[in-house]
């Protein structure tokens, strides 16, 4: 943690759905109550803004990969590739 209770930055890539949407959570807590300076607010707020874009980046690969279960003329579920198109 930094002087002002700001954790490290660690890169999006390394940080999952759920631990995305955490720091998110901690960070819009702490700017609504007014813990910092204005220039820290600005850099939490642009952290925040790419915590935003990491979950929704996920929340649309998580959602494509659901789209592609199938359910066949005769009621089975089946699976499709993300990308195949190729008729069921």
């Amino acid at each position: 943690m930094t002087k002002d209770g700001v954790t490290e930055e660690r890169p999006l890539t390394e940080s999952s759905f759920e631990e995305a949407m955490g720091e998110l959570e901690s960070l819009v807590r702490r700017l609504e109550e007014g813990r910092f300076p204005l220039e820290e607010a600005i850099q939490v707020y642009e952290r925040g803004t790419a915590l935003r874009k990491h979950c929704e980046a996920k929340l649309k690969a998580a959602h494509m990969k659901v789209e592609q279960i199938m359910i066949n003329a005769e009621g089975n579920v089946t699976m499709k590739p993300f990308g195949d198109s190729g008729d069921v």
